[in-house]
């Protein structure tokens, strides 16, 4: 039997509940494609399931989705790239060597040296996109794609909210807003002002002097990334006809979100893989990263991702760098 490396998650937990384990390799289907795992990111969503933090509301369901006393997918981990190992029957596009990233959605298994996906959950890497920086847009850059564009219509002359602006999601919000043509003001902590400045906030409200409460302000467009706007709370920094998209929402607000309240998660889509990478290529979209370490380190990953302070994304690569 064929074996690789992987990071494996037997119960719910802490950062040490994943351990680096020798597990059989797994082997592509009709329709799907083996690939070589150069990097892989390590995001919210998978801190959540290991740990088992979901949003409130949503502990029930999201344990009879994905394991009720410990994860049913032992291998988390839903974004990666890196090189075609290997093709299933039916598969032309792409080839073996081919350079690839993509999402696995509930089958998640990305944190291992080898994964297996389907062709239409893949893109081909640009050469001017490393596996790091192809791996760690995806995750924020779909989201933030899907709300600013698809949900919030962002366009030129639009004024844009971006709360939580340093994290995964924010740092690709804060640069499609600006690539879109929308004014963007970024809530974030002063030590990453300069950071979002930098990536083309007009504005940085910091959110430990107060925050928003008390400006009067109000925008066309509000994007949560944190999870700490409630409805009502969020409907008030709204100009009149504005829309308040909530990226992280309990189960009461996914209830209650309609009308100029949308809610929910986002989309994984080739094409929307496909424009990010397109940006990145032409440098036209930063990818930010806080951490890249090796697998082995992927307790020090979790780590940095639960502190809720990372900058950007936490990138961990299957085979030392």
């Amino acid at each position: 039997m064929t074996t690789m490396r992987a990071v494996v998650v037997d119960r719910y937990g802490p950062p040490e509940v994943a351990r680096v384990a020798e597990v059989p390799r797994p082997s592509p289907g009709r329709g799907e494609v083996l690939v070589r795992v150069l990097a892989a990111a390590v995001t919210s969503g998978d801190a959540r399931i290991r740990g088992a933090r979901f949003p409130r509301g949503l502990a029930l369901p999201a344990r009879l989705a994905l394991g009720i006393t410990r994860p049913r997918r032992r291998i988390l981990g839903g974004t990666f790239a890196g090189t075609v190992e290997a093709v299933g029957d039916g598969v032309e596009d792409p080839a073996p060597g081919q350079a690839v990233c993509g999402m696995t959605g509930t089958a998640m298994g990305a944190h291992a040296e080898y994964v297996v996906v389907p062709t239409r959950r893949v893109a081909n890497t640009p050469e001017e996109v490393s596996a790091e920086d192809a791996a760690g847009v995806l995750f924020g850059g779909t989201a933030a794609l899907f709300f600013l564009r698809d949900k919030g219509s962002v366009a030129p002359g639009r004024s844009v909210l971006v709360n939580g602006a340093s994290g995964a999601v924010g740092t690709n919000a804060v640069q499609l807003a600006e690539h879109f043509g929308a004014t963007v003001t970024a809530v974030t902590s002063s030590a990453h002002a300069g950071l979002v400045t930098g990536l083309g906030a007009d504005d940085v409200v910091d959110y430990a002097e107060g925050g928003l409460a008390g400006t009067g302000r109000h925008f066309d467009l509000v994007l949560d990334c944190v999870g700490n706007l409630t409805i009502p709370s969020g409907r008030r920094l709204l100009a009149d006809g504005g829309v308040l998209v909530l990226a992280v929402a309990s189960l009461w607000a996914n209830v209650r979100a309609h009308g100029n309240v949308v809610a929910g998660s986002a989309p994984e889509r080739a094409d929307d893989f496909r424009f990010l990478l397109g940006l990145v290529a032409a440098g036209e979209l930063t990818v930010v990263h806080d951490l890249t370490c090796d697998l082995d380190d992927i307790v020090e990953a979790y780590r940095r991702v639960d502190s809720g302070h990372k900058r950007g994304n936490v990138v961990v690569r299957p085979r030392p760098g």
